[in-house]
């Protein structure tokens, strides 16, 4: 997707003209969290939920008609498969959350993520229900618990049932990749420093096809900035795809209902269907 000038300078101005908060994070500096119980660090447990568009698109986007299109007589239109979904399957505008706007691709790398994004019905893992990854998992539409005792970290995710059970000395390098990756937990004053490595090149950032390769290394950052939010930070290295690191930030909100819960989101048998219905000795139409 592509934007004029005139309406990036726009978007350029906004935080000067004040209709962006651009100082949200900074509002409470001074704030001193409750720590947790080893009485030193800050208190992260709780039900934390990001609420932006990255899921759809990591970088500034606008709106468009649904994530997979094909050409139309007057520009593109919904691929056939998912016509019917109408506004549903549409994508929402963003403002991003890529520091500085774009990633930074290879150029054989930019290609990949484009060729991914024109057969996002057939890539895209989050649609066979694979697990997400990190930094993904952080941002799908469903909520995230942390856990935190003393000497103790865990995260679960409603998406999928996916689980990270963070270590808190480091064990050494990762003995297999996998989908969520080896997570191992320091701290930086009070913020909460998570170093990810061992992902496989399997998962995507977003539903837009921007992917990595298996050198993925990603340092999140979790700073609370109040009593209810977290500043999300996530420097991203991939040598094999990019050609520096890169950062993604955003506020990640407490779930303020009293009955607030994970709650079981395991889609693999919702996916059943489309990929092994195929097999049954009279397929479904």
């Amino acid at each position: 997707m592509k934007f004029n000038s005139k309406w990036l300078r726009i978007i350029a101005i906004l935080p000067v003209l004040g209709l962006l908060p651009t100082g949200a994070f900074a509002a409470e500096a001074s704030y001193k969290a409750p720590r947790a119980a080893d009485g030193v660090h800050p208190d992260f447990n709780g039900i934390w939920q990001a609420l932006n568009e990255a899921n759809y698109d990591l970088e500034i986007h606008m709106a468009r008609s649904a994530m997979a299109e094909r050409a139309g007589p007057a520009g593109p239109v919904p691929a056939k498969a998912v016509l019917k979904l109408g506004a549903v399957g549409s994508v929402p505008p963003g403002m991003g959350v890529v520091e500085g706007g774009k990633i930074p691709y290879k150029s054989e790398a930019l290609k990949v993520k484009k060729d991914n994004q024109a057969n996002w019905l057939d890539r895209d893992p989050e649609i066979k229900c694979y697990l997400p990854g990190v930094p993904r998992a952080t941002y799908m539409p469903h909520p995230l618990q942390i856990f935190q005792g003393e000497g103790s970290l865990f995260i679960a995710y409603q998406y999928a049932a996916a689980v990270r059970n963070i270590f808190t000395e480091d064990p050494g390098p990762a003995p297999v990749d996998s989908w969520m990756g080896q997570t191992v937990a320091s701290w930086d004053g009070d913020t909460l420093v998570l170093d990810v490595t061992g992902q496989n090149g399997e998962t995507w950032f977003d539903r837009s096809g921007n992917h990595h390769s298996e050198q993925l290394h990603v340092v999140e950052r979790y700073t609370l900035m109040g009593p209810n939010h977290i500043k999300y930070e996530a420097t991203i290295t991939d040598p094999a795809t990019f050609t520096k690191p890169w950062k993604i930030s955003m506020p990640l909100y407490r779930r303020m209902e009293p009955n607030a819960q994970l709650l079981d989101f395991k889609c693999v048998e919702f996916v059943e269907e489309m990929l092994y219905g195929h097999l049954r000795l009279n397929p479904l139409d």
